[in-house]
């Protein structure tokens, strides 16, 4: 199954965001910093990230421009997954190169469908 890294500071919602994409046969890695998650995004080559905005050193926009012009990690899809829910922090997200953008509190129903949804468009509908 396809493996998905979950970007957030906030241990609960790492949690909560890994028990539901496990639950559902998804296979998690998990990382609390931009920066953090841009090395592991190196290495590990998820096949979805799931962005937090809000965290202390390199923020989640930063992060995701940084993967999305990077050669190596640049075909990974990056949903961000936030509470900021002005609609100009969904189009700067986008701007930088997020394929998607969800506002907290999200359901696990909808975490699941969103990331079932982004992968199947990436992997050509293989998930």
């Amino acid at each position: 199954m396809a493996l998905v890294m979950i970007v957030d500071d906030s241990p609960t919602q790492i949690h909560v965001m890994k028990t539901a994409l496990e639950k559902h046969g998804f296979e998690t890695i998990s990382a609390t910093s931009g920066s953090e998650c841009i090395a592991l995004a190196r290495e590990m080559r998820p096949d979805l990230i799931l962005m937090d905005v809000v965290m202390p050193g390199v923020n989640g926009f930063q992060a995701t421009r940084t993967l999305t012009r990077d050669p190596s990690t640049q075909s990974i899809p990056v949903v961000m997954v936030t509470t900021k829910n002005q609609e100009t922090d969904r189009l700067w997200g986008m701007r930088q190169g997020a394929v998607d953008y969800i506002v907290k509190p999200v359901t696990a129903a909808a975490l699941v469908a969103k990331a079932q949804e982004v992968l199947r468009r990436s992997m050509g509908g293989l998930v």
